[in-house]
């Protein structure tokens, strides 16, 4: 290669490098210039975390205190989560001296300095009851969920829908100790700064709280030590949903969930973190929580037990959710049906889970076929005079009318979703025939 061409060819080299450097710089200072016009969707900031282990001594002397006079209670703090991420007695019960709910009979306690830690130098004001609006300040979107669920507003469901209740078929003793102990009270306190006792203690689904939230996260992760494996287990949703008027325990008891469940229980991975709890490789069969809340798939967790529901089987009349007037939900039933389906094909094929939502639909139809001359022919004798209209259930013809739907028809239709089939026929659909 002569000179000249040698020249060239280091003048041709260089050029490019030179092109090269200059393309690299360019791109360097116009790349904050595109990131500001780049818009996704969906972005999420990072999550921001803090973990203290370093206890104020207001929480010392909680912790100490009733460790010394509620040993149990204690016990149950010091084996939860919450005790191991540093979670106190004060993250949760402390409030704001102008809270409504703010416990004067606590402060007494600072008063009487009667032991080391019920000393006025560790005085700070609580509430007894810990509300979703406390626990939202770490689980904030579990309490969003929540707050859209029927869940939370089963108070204004119960009122509006169930007749013995809002005719006042019941007395108030009856309601604390009995409706009222799953749905939820209406808080209040007493003139002399104290909860009422009529409303109190509870931990209703639908608690109606001072601080105007609703409802109460321990009535399935039960204080103190809140754990996501008593949750997930069937027991937990048997505490209230069992009985002649919506056996859902009894029903899955009798299920094949219910079956392998009852046989392999002691398999499950009960604690699994949370989002990560896989059909397959931590549970066999299904809990309700497997069903209603957990992910699974593709199908994201959810406080929310109003999603993935394509009928209201606990109405008069079975309806879509959007459709239900005490409570209409916020969702599409054929979104929520594709998401249960989803939940149902993590162990079964899509043609028997196909076959199992057409009988589960039929059977709703079907009960509506019965009730809905029923109920037209309550009303028909009512406008003739025949039964009077003036109160309701001074005739056994009401009691029949109404236990047609809150008892038989309930049972019919739940075991329907749920694969029970004695409750399908024999107390529910037989007994609607017989009546």
């Amino acid at each position: 290669m002569n000179k000249f061409h040698r020249i060239k060819s280091f003048t041709k080299d260089r050029w490019f490098v030179m092109l090269g450097a200059a393309t690299i710089l360019v791109l360097i200072f116009a790349m904050p210039v595109l990131a500001q016009q780049i818009t996704v969707k969906n972005y999420m900031k990072d999550r921001q975390f803090k973990l203290s282990r370093a206890m104020p001594q207001e929480a010392v002397a909680c912790i100490e205190c009733h460790k010394q006079e509620n040993p149990g209670l204690f016990g149950d703090w010091a084996a939860s989560g919450h005790a191991r991420s540093g979670i106190t007695c004060l993250d949760c019960h402390l409030a704001d001296p102008a809270d409504k709910d703010v416990s004067k009979a606590h402060a007494k306690v600072y008063e009487g300095g009667n032991s080391k830690w019920a000393n006025k130098q560790y005085f700070v004001p609580i509430a007894a009851a810990v509300t979703p609006k406390d626990c939202s300040r770490c689980h904030p979107d579990e309490t969003q969920q929540y707050s859209k669920s029927k869940h939370a507003n089963t108070v204004e469901i119960m009122w509006k829908l169930d007749n013995w209740l809002n005719q006042g078929m019941n007395s108030d003793i009856e309601r604390k100790t009995g409706c009222l102990t799953c749905h939820g009270t209406e808080v209040k306190m007493t003139a002399d700064g104290q909860i009422d006792p009529d409303t109190w203690p509870n931990v209703g689904v639908g608690r109606v709280n001072l601080d105007g939230s609703l409802g109460s996260c321990s009535s399935c992760h039960t204080r103190h030590r809140f754990s996501v494996a008593e949750a997930r287990k069937p027991e937990a949703c048997g505490q209230c949903h069992l009985g002649p008027d919506h056996p859902q325990i009894e029903i899955y008891t009798e299920s094949k969930h219910g079956a392998i469940y009852n046989a392999h229980k002691d398999e499950y991975n009960w604690d699994a973190a949370a989002g990560t709890w896989t059909p397959g490789l931590d549970y066999r069969s299904p809990t309700c929580a497997s069903c209603h809340m957990s992910g699974s798939g593709d199908v994201m967790t959810s406080h929310d037990v109003t999603e993935r529901l394509a009928w209201e089987s606990q109405a008069p009349i079975s309806v879509r959710p959007s459709d239900f007037k005490p409570f209409p939900a916020q969702t599409n039933h054929e979104v929520e049906r594709d998401k249960m389906k989803k939940v149902c094909i993590q162990c079964h094929s899509n043609s028997w889970t196909d076959a199992h939502f057409d009988g589960y639909d039929k059977v709703n139809e079907l009960y509506n076929e019965y009730f809905i001359p029923v109920k037209a022919k309550l009303k028909e004798l009512k406008d003739k005079g025949l039964v009077d209209g003036t109160r309701q259930f001074d005739e056994m013809i009401e009691v029949h009318e109404y236990e047609f739907w809150h008892h038989e028809g309930r049972r019919a239709r739940m075991a329907a979703a749920m694969n029970a089939p004695d409750y399908v026929h024999w107390h529910g659909m037989y007994e609607i025939a017989r009546n």
